[in-house]
């Protein structure tokens, strides 16, 4: 079978959505599919292209036995709703470019990645030029973030935002997203359930395992033995919300064995610097993305793990964090609204990790409070459990893999459905 991949993000991407797809593609590139990923030069969460690449020539390579063909694409320094828009049209159109030259020798299907629905149109008309199957793989409902963020108004050019999507997504021969809430929402959309392909973001729980000591590297950082850290890793954008976990650190000030750590990258993270300054925290370190080796040392380090987004990101958006730290049996707290996916699977799974109202100080101060006064010593089997159960890369993958190859070698009209006996949320009907 030969597979093409097209999506903004790709390895080596250290998180998120393109740590993701390098995974997914060299897997199944190691199981004899022969894949191509038709993708941007690494410029995620730093919204910089990488040194070693360029933001205006097309340039191909080959990573872990995958094709990979970069396209350029408008990164801008400073993210607003214009310049996102002039970000995701280029990557489209330069990618769409691409994903043409290979009409004479067409894949069998093509995964598109939402992020971003942009590239949709083109990859459509590729498709129906070459009957080629497709799928729309939703990491994200772009336009449900967008207007959660406060970045599009409502009126008629939110109705036309909604209808397009909706037009586009249906054209699919199949889509997958990675939780039941984000299916439930597709199927809000229109695309019938027979079409939806439950596909979830996932941990290598044989790497990242609660056996794993990070005694050396809070050394390294300059913590004490004695600290309790807490962790932020990931992404430093506007989504997250960051700005609570700074007026967490200032009411701890008091507790100087209470270190905040925010690991990461991302469009905030100079102002939040700048902020932590004049609040004068002395409380809170700032360190760089972490190469993929050293992850399971910095979730061993960590007491306390914090999964932090605004109310408007919190169930268009899963937090591909998450995974990991659940791999690694970590004690978290998860900002995220009860009638949320994540709120329910706290709901469903007792002990998982605490979920408190998203955009509330006080609500992270109380639940930090109550972490620190309990035992961290020991890991949180329930979440290893979840994670041992339902997160495995190798059965995720496998499942996939056996959802393309009934795609690629029968008719669009074959159905696809849904496995109950996988549901994490008590979404059944």
């Amino acid at each position: 079978m030969k597979l093409a991949l097209k999506s903004l993000n790709y390895s080596p991407e250290l998180t998120g959505i393109g740590k993701y797809n390098g995974e997914m593609c060299s897997s199944l590139a190691q199981k004899g599919i022969d894949v191509t990923a038709i993708v941007a030069p690494p410029y995620y969460p730093d919204w910089k292209v990488n040194q070693a690449y360029s933001a205006v020539f097309y340039k191909t390579e080959t990573i872990e036995q995958v094709t990979v063909q970069r396209c350029p694409l408008y990164v801008p320094a400073k993210v607003s709703t214009l310049k996102r828009l002039l970000h995701l049209s280029s990557f489209a159109l330069s990618s769409g470019i691409r994903l043409f030259t290979h009409v004479f020798k067409s894949p069998d299907v093509i995964v598109l990645v939402q992020p971003t629905l942009f590239c949709a149109p083109l990859t459509l008309l590729f498709a129906k030029l070459t009957n080629t199957k497709t799928v729309l793989h939703i990491q994200d409902f772009e336009v449900d973030a967008l207007f959660g963020l406060g970045m599009l108004g409502e009126g008629k050019t939110a109705s036309l935002a909604r209808r397009v999507e909706k037009w586009l997504t249906c054209k699919f021969d199949r889509v997958s997203t990675i939780s039941y809430s984000m299916i439930e929402n597709a199927k809000r959309k229109g695309v019938p359930a027979e079409k939806i392909i439950h596909f979830p973001n996932w941990s290598d729980t044989d790497f990242v395992s609660p056996d794993t000591n990070g005694d050396a590297l809070k050394q390294e950082w300059g913590l004490a033995p004695t600290n309790k850290v807490v962790l932020y890793a990931g992404n430093i954008g506007n989504k997250q919300g960051l700005d609570i976990v700074l007026d967490a650190a200032q009411a701890f000030k008091a507790s100087p064995e209470v270190k905040f750590v925010m690991v990461g990258a991302g469009s905030y993270v100079a102002e939040l610097k700048q902020l932590a300054e004049q609040m004068q925290l002395s409380n809170v370190l700032f360190m760089p993305l972490q190469a993929w080796e050293r992850v399971p040392e910095m979730l061993a380090l960590a007491d306390i793990h914090l999964v932090i987004q605004k109310r408007g990101a919190a169930d268009a958006v899963l937090p591909s964090k998450l995974t990991n730290i659940l791999s690694a049996g970590g004690h978290a707290i998860v900002t995220a609204d009860q009638h949320t996916e994540l709120g329910k699977i706290q709901q469903k799974h007792s002990g998982i990790y605490t979920c408190i109202e998203p955009e509330n100080a006080t609500a992270l101060t109380q639940a930090l409070n109550q972490l620190l006064a309990s035992d961290l010593s020991k890991h949180n089997d329930v979440a290893r459990q979840f994670a041992l159960q339902y997160l495995n890369k190798n059965k995720i993958l496998d499942k996939f893999i056996s959802e393309l190859e009934v795609l690629a070698n029968v008719s669009a009209a074959s159905s696809v459905s849904i496995d109950e006996d996988e549901d994490l949320t008590c979404h059944k009907k």
